[in-house]
């Protein structure tokens, strides 16, 4: 028989050490060191002996076909997959615990089994009658799901091998499962990678589709050991802010489709609708006329998507000023504040800064620096931009404003939801397609910090303005108002 060793293994890297210490040497994480039994089914010396099995080799001039799709049903799911499910693939679905993962997942399901394919839903969370009353709240008790509550890998993989594969199989969630070839507890590290095997071992035999969820630490990482990340085929995180309606699905890996896009969905009564045009939605709540605040033109894969960015400039009574972002990277924001300081002369080290991107999305190109710089200095000097006014550019370290890619799929995402003017590098212009937009375009950042100063007033004057004037709140973009002249 194998003789019984104890190990003691990282909940969040994997790494194994013979004796338990307080800090993971391979992560660097505190308290995350967990007992384990090492033990296998067959001694190393049996192993060792076993001889291997030929098997065919192929060559590169082969005939290859292209892997066939299965469509979900549901556009936004399909985007971001790369055109649906790959037979035979694995994904990983992560997201916080309440955004609406297996809402998600009940309806994909439920699509594909009343498009006539088996679909299995497996949860090892919740009983059979739990799963059930999500489908009647959503709507689709009466769609063919085949469900069970089960955490063994062995009698799952036995169970679905019976009769015809199924098209696609959801495990919810990956954490619960366990596998006879290990003695670790679920939820461990050895458990979640022996039974993400298993199951990917049976996807690429059978040509099922599998969905693996997956929980989330407090960083927002999916928990378990990183390998299962690079075992999988795709890795989708699912993300949303608990005091908002939409939820954003998006593609960190992907073996079958591009990483860049995201799916948009609505969070409502019944379930998730798809929102087919973003910008509207993250636009709707607009106050029109208020100082810092500007529009940015962004691309999210091949979709153009506009979105508010917010920007509070006021004098800091602390002895370092605050700099806090949300759904942008902090260190561009330092980088555009340090290039405002030190080339337009505007003087933000004893000033508060606070940049939010409106509605939770989070952007990640460098295009939203021109959007960002104009918000800024919009608030700091009280000068509103014009409400019908988009801007996307890139911020040199010079000062210098670079071009970005996609400029006419920008501008047309602009017209089409009724502004009348773009701000945007210089060198663009002939990028710029038959937008039908005024174009403003600025080569340094100098010169759109002067026109923005230039319509500034005290913050007295403009207050009473406003209190003088009705402001017109929760403006959809199509009644946006242009400025006259």
């Amino acid at each position: 028989m194998a003789k019984s060793t104890l190990s003691f293994v990282c909940q969040n890297c994997g790494a194994a050490y013979n004796r338990w210490q307080g800090k993971c040497d391979a992560c660097g994480e505190w308290n995350t060191l967990a007992e384990e039994d090492s033990t296998g089914n067959v001694p190393v010396s049996i192993r060792s002996k076993r001889k291997g099995r030929t098997f065919a080799l192929e060559s590169l001039s082969g005939k290859s076909h292209d892997a066939p799709r299965l469509s979900s049903g549901m556009t936004e799911l399909d985007r971001v997959t790369g055109g649906g499910f790959v037979r035979g693939s694995v994904l990983l679905v992560g997201g916080d615990p309440g955004i609406g993962k297996s809402t998600l997942l009940t309806q994909a399901t439920s699509m594909l089994a009343r498009a006539g394919h088996r679909a299995v839903y497996i949860s090892g969370e919740e009983a059979v009658a739990q799963v059930r009353l999500r489908a009647e709240r959503l709507g689709l008790a009466n769609a063919p799901v085949q469900l069970a509550s089960e955490t063994s890998v062995e009698d799952i993989v036995s169970t679905l091998s019976e009769g015809t594969v199924p098209r696609l199989i959801v495990i919810d969630s990956i954490q619960t499962m366990w596998t006879d070839t290990v003695e670790s507890a679920p939820g461990t590290v050895t458990q979640v990678r022996a039974s993400a095997q298993a199951l990917i071992r049976f996807a690429k035999k059978t040509g099922a589709a599998i969905i693996l969820v997956g929980h989330v630490t407090k960083d927002g990482q999916i928990a378990g050991p990183r390998v299962v990340e690079h075992m999988v085929d795709a890795v989708l995180s699912f993300e949303g802010e608990g005091s908002q309606q939409f939820r954003i699905l998006r593609a960190v890996k992907n073996r079958f489709g591009p990483t860049d896009e995201i799916g948009v969905f609505e969070m409502t009564g019944l379930g998730l609708r798809e929102v087919s045009n973003p910008s509207e939605l993250f636009l709707s709540e607009r106050d029109l006329g208020s100082p810092g605040t500007a529009v940015f033109a962004g691309i999210e894969g091949t979709r153009p998507v506009l979105v508010e960015l917010q920007a509070l400039v006021a004098p800091t009574s602390l002895g370092t000023p605050r700099r806090a972002v949300v759904g942008w990277d902090p260190s561009r924001l330092s980088m555009v504040l340090a290039v405002l300081e030190a080339h337009c002369g505007v003087k933000l080290s004893s000033h508060d800064v606070y940049l939010n991107v409106a509605g939770g999305l989070r952007i990640q190109e460098p295009a939203a620096d021109l959007a960002a710089a104009a918000a800024l200095v919009s608030s700091l000097v009280n000068a509103p931009l014009p409400t019908d006014a988009v801007y996307f550019g890139e911020i040199s370290l010079s000062g210098a404003v670079r071009p970005v890619a996609q400029t006419s799929a920008r501008l047309k995402e602009a017209a089409k939801l009724g502004f009348g003017r773009a701000v945007l590098p210089e060198s663009a212009r002939g990028d710029v397609g038959d937008a039908g937009l005024s174009l403003n375009s600025v080569g340094g950042l100098t010169t759109l910090v002067a026109e923005i100063a230039a319509r500034g007033t005290p913050r007295g004057n403009h207050q009473a303005q406003r209190d003088a004037e009705p402001v017109e709140k929760n403006a959809t973009p199509a009644r946006f108002r242009r400025e006259k002249g």
